[in-house]
């Protein structure tokens, strides 16, 4: 019996202490037949050198007393070449909370495991200590940590180790930092677990600091640990440091795993920076780590996305040499990257292979077709192939369809699809949002898509960007302009989410209404709450000035844009041209265009196209030549026999 089993060990003073506080006799650790007084002690010596933890699992879960079974657990620790297995802590998360509940201190536990027999060690704390840690029962492990001191025991490096997780966790990662800088004999797992909670917060300062002291003690990282950090940095787009620390751990001679290699050549390709990519690539065959599919599938995507699609080819050529086969996700990301850059029937030629490959389309493969039939405008080609398909109507395959409804003229069977999905159960997104309230835009009930859309705003506070956009974008497109300017204002003074497409919008409506003074000061408020524009909004706001003849504004956002890497559209130089030479003599007006050109505001091919029209297009060629030539702006200074075939090309 229990009791019996525990008699060895307890002090004879406990003896009936301990016989009070036990009164079960059917719960037996071990069938054994009754022993003698005499030789209980050396009976119950040998047999408890045959535990095991299935028995004491088993002892733990079904012994009715919480405090007896936490005395049982803590006398099995001390045994020699037993350990304790996850479900013996997991079931004392439980009998330790209950404790707590009913002892409500620490040391209240202690004492009362004092009166049934047990000898309190350090041993006995870093247990308590462990037990709270995992139930995630952080008060009690500070307490404990703290109990142990006034115990008379200095908490060692487990314990320390255990107070700078739970610091980090519940996030005083200052006192975490002092925790470890106090701790006098730091081990691996003391920086390890820092570290991992450092990278988890994407504190790069404080996870920079506890990596160099790990170092200067001796300890070096494992790629467990490694790993961490470079998806740390990865997600924070810090790639400078994340290429130092692959340097760091080729010179420190520990093996990059397939995970790192994957990693950082998926976020090269992800930020637009295939060439690195490739770099890493060819590094990473240098260190003898082979290739997998996926890391050729990030290098092909990352070239399609940058339309460096014969790099994209040779890198599937080489894949298909090396044995892989393409699977699914990568058919599926030729189909979507090949839509995006135009090539529509290679696209199509995936899909069709899919059957010979033995490859079963998903929803991800029927959204990118539904792509691919908008971009190029085949929408009649949808339903012959989706005829043979059986695709869950999952809320991205729906979302799709609602996008494809409104582009293929079918407005009416957007809403209705919308109306659906909430039918079935579907919680809608934002895609969903938007793909409703175009369905009532393109079906001409702009009343209520207005009332649907105040609606979403009572509903859904948390509005993305793109569905007040949309709103004011099918406003304009069917003339709303001043309703569609009303609902602009109410979402600024609402602060909801607007990005730069909503406020090139905007201004797009203010300009279409005439407005041109207000599209000024919109242009200006954006920038104040920090909406930085882009190209569209230079090409947009340029060219309505330009309408109006506004020469001051238009020479100042010249200037403006003169020290980014923003390109204007031809038609918008076009439209800058023009309005020089209506607004300023004519020799004034080719060198302002000229100095825009020189400052690369003008691009070569549109000087060229207007050089080309002749006396049409208001320009005196002949001195538009010999100006060139004379600063030598056209022409390479180091080739002057180019210089009759460059004006003869002019001319």
């Amino acid at each position: 019996m229990l009791w019996r089993y525990h008699w060895s060990f307890l002090p004879s003073r406990r003896r009936s202490a301990v016989l009070k506080a036990v009164r079960f006799t059917s719960f037996r650790l071990f069938s054994a037949p009754e022993v003698s007084s005499t030789d209980e002690n050396q009976t119950w010596e040998k047999r408890r050198l045959t535990i095991t933890p299935q028995v004491v699992n088993s002892t733990l879960l079904n012994c009715p007393s919480n405090l007896i079974a936490l005395s049982f657990f803590l006398w099995c620790a001390k045994q020699p070449n037993y350990f304790h297995d996850a479900q013996a802590f997991d079931c004392m998360v439980n009998v330790l909370s209950q404790l707590t509940k009913k002892y409500v201190t620490v040391r209240r536990v202690v004492r009362e495991l004092e009166n049934v027999g047990c000898v309190i060690k350090s041993q006995t704390f870093l247990l308590l200590l462990r037990i709270y840690w995992r139930g995630e029962l952080y008060e009690m492990v500070f307490e404990t940590f703290f109990e142990m001191g006034t115990f008379g025991f200095t908490p060692n490096t487990f314990a320390r180790n255990v107070i700078i997780d739970v610091l980090c966790r519940i996030g005083h990662v200052d006192g975490a930092i002092k925790v470890l800088k106090e701790t006098q004999f730091p081990n691996f797992l003391t920086f390890n677990i820092a570290l991992c909670n450092l990278c988890k917060l994407n504190d790069l300062s404080n996870m920079k600091h506890v990596s160099r002291r790990m170092l200067r003690q001796g300890y070096c990282p494992n790629v467990s640990t490694f790993e961490m950090i470079l998806n740390c940095l990865c997600k924070m787009g810090r790639l400078a440091e994340a290429y130092q620390v692959l340097g760091l751990m080729i010179t420190l001679g520990v093996s990059a795993s397939i995970n790192v290699w994957s990693m950082l050549i998926d976020v090269f390709c992800r930020l637009h920076q295939p060439g690195l990519a490739y770099d890493l690539f060819k590094k990473m065959l240098r260190t003898g780590c082979s290739p997998n599919l996926v890391i050729y599938t990030s290098l092909i995507k990352g070239f399609l996305d940058s339309k460096m699609l014969s790099t994209a080819s040779s890198i599937l050529n080489r894949m298909e040499s090396d044995g892989f086969v393409p699977d699914l996700v990568l058919c599926n990301v030729l189909i979507d990257c090949l839509s995006k850059v135009g090539r529509y029937d290679d696209a199509f030629g995936v899909f069709m292979s899919l059957s010979d490959r033995k490859l079963v389309p998903d929803s991800y493969t029927f959204c990118s077709l539904l792509s691919n039939i908008c971009l190029s405008r085949r929408y009649s080609l949808l339903p012959s192939i989706a005829s043979g398909l059986a695709i869950e109507g999952d809320l991205m395959v729906c979302n799709s369809l609602l996008s494809y409804f409104c582009k293929a003229g079918y407005p009416l069977h957007a809403v209705e699809l919308y109306d659906y999905m909430v039918d079935r159960g579907l919680t809608p997104d934002k895609y969903s949002f938007v793909g409703l309230l175009s369905g009532l835009c393109g079906a001409g009930r702009i009343n209520k898509a207005v009332n649907v859309y105040q609606g979403l705003i009572m509903c859904y506070r948390g509005l993305d960007a793109h569905v007040h956009t949309t709103i004011m974008d099918r406003l304009i497109r069917v003339g709303k302009y001043n309703k569609a300017i009303k609902l602009f204002r109410r979402a600024r003074i609402e602060k909801y989410p607007l990005d730069v497409v909503s406020y090139n919008v905007a201004i797009y409506g203010l300009l279409k209404s005439g407005r041109i003074g207000e599209a000024s000061t919109l242009y200006s408020q954006m920038k104040e709450v920090g909406v930085l524009p882009n190209a569209h909004t230079y090409n947009l706001v340029i060219s309505g000035f330009c309408k109006e003849k506004h020469v001051k504004m238009v020479k100042m956002l010249m200037q403006e844009i003169s020290g980014t890497e923003v390109q204007l559209g031809h038609q918008t130089v076009n439209s800058v041209i023009k309005l020089l030479f209506r607004s300023y003599p004519y020799l004034s007006a080719l060198n302002q265009l000229i100095e825009m050109w020189q400052s690369g505001l003008i691009p070569d091919e549109a000087m060229y196209a207007q050089f080309s029209k002749g006396p049409a297009s208001g320009i005196n060629i002949a001195h538009a030549q010999h100006l060139l030539v004379r600063d030598k702006v056209w022409v390479d200074s180091s080739s002057s026999d180019d210089i009759p075939d460059v004006v003869a090309s002019v001319g």
